[in-house]
């Protein structure tokens, strides 16, 4: 097997789905692991991949091994795996706030290990990943790493002290922006608009905005000044935020989730 997984779920889906979709890995290259029976048999109807409810297994088989279980579990599953690792192994983590030391530490021995953080947009092939690869990861290996990363999300390698950083800009962000998107439709439909209209007017502003700020190069600033006529209705509406403290609101949201980030 070239991939494995540990853990089956969301976020699992979302990167067997795009490495699979894109023909990167075909699906009987691919094995994943899951305690939660239901959790594993899904993956298996939906993606036609091996399953096993063995983590040894994964890492018997597989080349590449996804560490895709919740950050409370990394611990007792690294402590499970961690002789079987081999040297030419590499290790993907997706979990918030565990570093590469930390990593280390748990495996007691060198470990090829890419730690990333990956957002849930991954699921429908929009996703935003941040990948920081180990001192023995090489320049070849990282390079297929982020071809797999590629395959669901844009991808940018950082260095590890801005890892935190990705976690309150991207990790989290989408929540943000579903609440977003849900108070621009409530409004909408405080003014008379059907609730699934209002949705997709929503929405659908947000991600033309986005793809505006990624395509033009221009700074969001000026994206949003050329929206902003004399006098006009969108110029009030953004007296309104500011009064009503939007921005601050952002910074403070994204430097909480910074901080506790960094203490798990």
């Amino acid at each position: 097997m070239k991939l494995g997984f540990i853990g089956t779920g969301n976020m699992a889906s979302a990167i067997m789905g795009g490495i699979i979709k894109n023909q990167i890995i075909p699906a009987e290259e691919i094995i994943g692991a899951d305690l939660f029976a239901p959790g594993r048999e899904r993956a298996k109807a939906q993606f036609g991949i091996h399953v096993t409810d063995s983590n040894k297994e994964v890492v018997k088989e597989a080349e590449v091994i996804v560490l895709s279980v919740k950050p409370q579990f990394y611990a007792d599953v690294i402590q499970e795996i961690r002789d079987e690792i081999r040297p030419e192994q590499i290790v993907i983590t997706i979990a918030p706030g565990k570093t590469l030391a930390w990593l280390a530490e748990q495996f007691g021995k060198a470990v090829k290990l890419v730690r990333t953080m990956p957002n849930t947009p991954a699921m429908v092939g929009e996703g935003m990943t941040a990948a920081c690869p180990n001192e023995h990861m090489t320049e070849e290996e990282t390079a297929y790493v982020r071809r797999l990363l590629e395959s669901f999300s844009r991808v940018e390698i950082v260095p590890e002290r801005l890892m935190d950083t990705v976690v309150s800009v991207s990790g989290s962000s989408p929540a943000y922006v579903f609440m977003l998107i849900e108070a621009m439709a409530d409004a909408a439909v405080s003014g008379g608009m059907p609730r699934a209209q209002a949705y997709q007017f929503a929405a659908q502003a947000v991600l033309g905005s986005a793809k505006m700020v990624l395509e033009t190069g221009k700074h969001p600033g000026e994206l949003k000044d050329m929206v902003c006529s004399p006098a006009g209705t969108t110029i009030e509406a953004v007296r309104v935020l500011e009064e009503r403290g939007f921005r601050s609101a952002v910074f403070e949201a994204m430097k909480v989730c910074e901080e506790i980030s960094k203490g798990m």
